[in-house]
């Protein structure tokens, strides 16, 4: 894996660190870096997917790791290792651990 530091596919950064706003965006990167890892799919091809979110992404707030959601999904979708009930149901089950560990913050 070769991640961008600079051009379409960069992540953000910030002192040479990768940025994530939320804990989520940590994750997703995550699951890609180790589905290429594991040699589920390439790298390079998950980058162009990126790439061709980012060019397409039409909207008023920009998140670069809605993108690269977008991306991941659609090579999984694609690859048939998931299809999109059980990304919905995982999102869900995310959604709420979230929720619950955002609840537990305040406490």
């Amino acid at each position: 894996m070769n991640l961008d530091v600079d051009g379409p596919a960069a992540p953000p950064r910030a002192n040479g660190e990768l940025v994530f706003e939320e804990p989520w965006e940590s994750r997703a990167f995550g699951v890609a870096v180790a589905l290429s890892d594991g040699e589920t799919f390439e790298w390079e091809r998950f980058r162009q997917e990126l790439i061709s979110e980012i060019g397409a992404w039409q909207g008023e707030e920009w998140s670069y790791y809605e993108r690269w959601l977008a991306a991941l999904e659609h090579l999984l979708l694609a690859d048939g290792l998931l299809d999109a009930a059980d990304i919905e149901a995982r999102m869900a089950e995310i959604r709420e651990h979230d929720e619950h560990d955002h609840d537990h913050d305040h406490d």
